[in-house]
């Protein structure tokens, strides 16, 4: 798998691959996350690439000048298995170390007991912090 910027022409793909594996809720705006990661100079979305150019993967990474932050990690269900998770991971690792900043986290959701072992495996802790937020309706 080749890692590289997600293409403009992908966006359509990596919103649907972002929906089949259960990353998108109904109240975020999953193409306005995309669309604005890709155009901030403080982040980028990631595609995970196969041999025919096909979009197998993607992440979105970015920072707000002290901790890096991954979210929308996603692999095609009938290419798991085959360490693209890993391989896309380390690519954000790699563009967080690229812009200087010490620390990356990363959130999942508390019903998704199966991707903490993922994380943990490789090399992630649990954060004794209590993540509080608020919507703002545009």
């Amino acid at each position: 798998m080749q890692v590289a910027p997600l293409s403009p022409d992908d966006v359509e793909a990596a919103l649907a691959l972002w929906d089949a594996v259960g990353l998108t809720r109904p109240w975020n705006d999953a193409r306005s996350d995309l669309l604005r990661a890709m155009r901030g100079p403080d982040s980028t979305v990631l595609g995970g690439y196969g041999p025919a150019g096909a979009l197998i993967a993607t992440a979105m990474v970015g920072h707000d000048g002290h901790r890096g932050w991954v979210y929308y990690v996603a692999v095609t269900p009938e290419r798991r298995g085959e360490g693209h998770a890993r391989q896309i991971m380390r690519a954000c690792e790699e563009w967080v170390r690229d812009q200087q900043i010490p620390k990356l986290q990363l959130m999942v959701r508390t019903d998704n007991h199966d991707v903490v072992g993922f994380y943990e495996a490789l090399g992630y802790e649990t954060s004794e912090v209590t993540v509080l937020g608020r919507r703002f309706v545009d």
